[in-house]
Formats: structure tokens, sequence, C-alpha cells
């Protein structure tokens, strides 16, 4: 296995800018892993593949607006985006300007806060202290972490997060599920299908490219999730109801297998909250997802190894290169694919 089996060449006109409005017109291409075989669609008409007593789960988290603004001593320019909190004043944090290195402090602009760099970790990682909490001021004065390759301004932050997002924590988007509008949500209720909240914690790592050569020594970074007791009980009794298990999004799935890690004899799941190191990787053997909606996802990264692993690597590819060539939109602000 390389990582390398895993490029493709995506044009770049192809990277969506933009939302859809509404956020279920987007487009869906469905997969069918046993015919092997592809169905373009919308994403509106998603109850046309499932099934009575079908269980969608996603992912509740919610980003946080984590990019703020600095002031170096000289008068320089810094750019941080929190990742991770590690007390009530400290984060792990991506910190962009030149020589930021440990014991250096900071004012942060708009905010009045200074700011002090405790330990330089690898690359631009940097753990920084605040001189008092700052999530109160990240509503007024963070910027929203959008992915670099997108270069349009978002008009609206809320589009970048899901309508049931609830839980603060996240550095980027669980962007599968951008495309559930509540109107949809509530027809898909009506209509009996049901839906189950967990949580994971979405870090940028997610969407890093691999760069060895060989995946599987990638050190793929942690990321906190949980299945609730409530979670768990409603994931079992659609499975033994004899329900699919329908995983929206990737961090859905890592949740998901990760949970089943500690599930008792006779369920599907457990209950779970802390920590998954969990590397999904083609020869892995899913324990607790039937189907799942995802995007379509950047070369080399641990998602696209993520779906190979359902389909298999060869299959992905070739529903990647249709989707080019039918111009579907890619990454977070892109159209949907359902592997069912």
């Amino acid at each position: 296995m390389r990582t390398s089996d895993f490029d493709y060449h995506l044009p770049g006109e192809k990277i969506a800018q933009v939302p859809v409005e509404p956020r279920h017109s987007s487009r869906l291409l469905v997969y069918f892993r046993h015919t092997k075989t592809i169905e373009h669609s919308v994403f509106w008409l998603l109850e046309q593949y499932l099934k009575p007593g079908d269980l969608l789960v996603v992912n509740q988290t919610r980003v946080i607006p984590a990019r703020i603004h600095a002031v170096k001593p000289t008068g320089g320019r810094v750019e941080i985006l929190l990742l991770k909190k590690l007390d009530d004043r400290t984060w792990e944090s991506l910190v962009g300007g030149k020589r930021i290195n440990q014991g250096m402090e900071m004012g942060l602009e708009g905010i009045g806060l200074q700011a002090i760099i405790l330990e330089n970790l690898e690359g631009s990682r940097r753990i920084v202290r605040f001189d008092e909490p700052i999530e109160p001021y990240l509503e007024s004065k963070g910027e929203m972490p959008l992915p670099p390759y997108i270069h349009t301004q978002l008009q609206d932050p809320d589009r970048y997060q899901t309508v049931y997002a609830r839980v603060s924590g996240s550095a980027a988007a669980p962007t599968a599920g951008l495309h559930f509008t509540a109107e949809m949500m509530a027809t898909l209720l009506l209509k009996g299908f049901e839906f189950a909240e967990v949580t994971l914690h979405v870090g940028l790592d997610t969407f890093a490219p691999v760069t060895e050569e060989d995946p599987r020594m990638h050190a793929i970074h942690t990321e906190w999730c949980e299945v609730n007791r409530k979670a768990a009980d409603r994931i079992n009794a659609a499975k033994k109801g004899g329900g699919r298990i329908i995983a929206v999004g990737t961090t859905t799935v890592r949740t998901l297998e990760s949970a089943a890690r500690v599930a008792t004899e006779g369920n599907l799941v457990g209950e779970f909250s802390g920590p998954t190191d969990l590397f999904i990787l083609p020869g892995y053997k899913f324990k607790a997802v039937d189907a799942m909606i995802t995007n379509f996802h950047l070369p080399k990264s641990t998602l696209l190894m993520l779906v190979s692993s359902f389909i298999g690597r060869e299959e992905i590819l070739r529903v990647y290169q249709e989707a080019i060539q039918e111009n579907y939109r890619f990454y977070s602000f892109g159209d949907a694919m359902l592997l069912v």
C-alpha cells in the first residue's frame, strides 16, 4: 500500500468556492456497493434510497470561530487558529507569522487580551496561553476557519455549520452534514426515518494530506468523540430492528467504529467518550456502519483512504473520475455522495 495509490487529479475549477442554496439542492452521487453501479440524483431525494427502519447518525459538533489575530512587540502581525483546548486559558494552536517562538508575548487585535507562546510543537503548532479565557470573545471577534482551498469570502458564517450543530469544539465542519436543511430533516422524520446524534470535534489533521510513502506510517492525530447512552441505545435498537446504520460523514464513521470497539456482546456499539486514534485504511472490517453519506475528499488524505476502505480503492477512484466528468462540485462546499 502506497500513499500515491490514493492520488487523483482534480481540475481547480471543480473545487466549490461557495455553498449552494438551498443546502438540500446539492447533487447526490449514489453508489451501490453490491452492483458497483452509479446513479445521479439530488440530495433532497435522499429518502428514495432509504428503507424503513434506517437510522441516520449525525455529528452534532459545532465549529468555533477560532481564527484570531495578534500583534508581536515588533508590530508584526500574527494569525492564531485555535485547535484544541488544554485548559481554561491554554490552547494548542496553529500560529502563522515569522519567528514565533517560546516565550513571545502578543496582543490580541480587537480583544485587548495578551497571549504568550508556552511551547513550540512541530511545524507551526504552538501551545498558547491567554491571560483570561478566550472563548467569550470568539463569537464577536473570531473568524470562521475555512479550508485554505476556499478563496471566496463566506458571507454567512452559519453556512459553515450544520443545522443541527449543538456542541462547540471543532476547528472544521463535518461537511457531509452541510447538505441537510431543517425542512428536509422534518420531512424525513414525518416519513418514519430517525436520527441519532453523536459528537466528534474535528481537527484540521483530518484534512491534511498524508506525506509518508506508506500510509500505515502516518501518525494520525487523536480527536475527541462521544456516543452517549441515548445514542448507543438508539443505534443498537435500530440494528436489532433490521434497519441500516447510515453515517453522515467520515467523522461519524470514525466515531461509530470507535464505539464499536467497546460494544458488549449482542450490541453494535457501546457508550464511549474520549479521544480516538482510529485510522481506517483498506483492509479494515467495518463493524457498525452499513452506509455512509460523504463529500468528495482531497487526494492522499486519510478521508479518501477511509472511503476507499468502504468500497475499494479502484472503485472510489472510478467514482471520482465519473464525478469529475459529470461536473460535480468537490470538497467542503461541494456535492454529496451516498455509498450504500
